[in-house]
């Protein structure tokens, strides 16, 4: 006598690579597609945070416009090269959004979500007091066999004092 089971057919979302959670409600990945579209419209975000060089796509843009999602583009103040590291001044203007938590949920996001997106997130880890070891990590993790050495050295050293941290904080600050 053989068995048969049902298996309900399951809606499955696909994440984006290198698509990751920072704190609750805080998270990191790169551009997005429309396969994406369901799983982000889930996450419920208020702000984006874009700091790659080049434009977003316009399906993406059309999709922040529709969920209106805010959308910060941060890569127009950085250099005009991919390859050239994140600036102190796109760091700084970052955590402007980031560190107020009216912005939240938001999403921080580049082309592929390694370097720059990374950069930042490697600062937030330092404003957080993290040590260097976990900083690295965590970067690694994300940049996989592309990791930028000009990266990391900026992320160590980064003066967390120039960062305004404001006093309606997130809690995890």
């Amino acid at each position: 006598m053989s068995s048969q089971h049902f298996i309900p057919p399951m809606v499955m979302f696909r994440i984006k690579h290198n698509y990751g959670m920072i704190e609750e409600d805080l998270y990191r990945s790169g551009q997005p597609n429309e396969l994406n579209f369901p799983f982000l419209e889930k996450l419920g975000l208020k702000t984006v945070v874009w700091l790659a060089s080049e434009e977003p796509n316009q399906r993406f843009l059309d999709f922040i416009d529709d969920q209106e999602i805010q959308f910060h583009n941060l890569g127009v103040i950085s250099s005009v090269s991919t390859w050239d590291p994140i600036t102190e001044e796109v760091v700084l203007e970052a955590f402007e959004h980031i560190l107020n938590p009216h912005n939240y949920p938001m999403i921080i996001m580049c082309n592929l979500g390694r370097h720059r997106t990374g950069t930042i997130v490697g600062c937030l880890r330092k404003l957080q007091k993290w040590n260097l070891t976990s900083i690295f990590e965590e970067y690694r993790r994300y940049a996989g066999p592309k990791v930028r050495v000009l990266n990391e050295q900026f992320i160590e050293l980064f003066d967390t004092d120039l960062v305004r941290v404001p006093v309606n904080r997130p809690k995890w600050l």
